[in-house]
């Protein structure tokens, strides 16, 4: 199943991000080699929010993830919450619907 987690950014995350964005990496780096993070990154134009993809059995990959995250830890984030998300389209659908 396909989980996104939205994370709500503080005004000035940008500026704050440098002092934990190795750790930061570093994380999401070793969930993507788990397979369990697809994709991820801030939104831009304002940087307000970031979305990150998640594969997993269940939403507690993506929940383990933000408690370990020292974005979180550190306030850079304001709020975070998890969604379930139907792929259906593409190569990457969890559950495709047939043409």
């Amino acid at each position: 199943m396909h989980y996104l987690m939205f994370y709500d950014l503080t005004p000035d995350y940008l500026e704050r991000r440098g002092a934990y964005r190795v750790e930061h990496l570093a994380l999401a780096r070793a969930a993507a080699e788990r397979g369990e993070l697809v994709l991820g990154g801030a939104l831009a134009d304002p940087a307000d929010q970031a979305i990150l993809l998640f594969k997993a059995d269940s939403p507690a990959v993506a929940e383990a993830f933000a408690q370990a995250d020292p974005y979180v830890k550190e306030g850079l984030v304001k709020q975070w919450r998890v969604r379930p998300w139907t792929t259906v389209i593409g190569d990457l659908a969890e559950h495709p619907i047939p043409a």
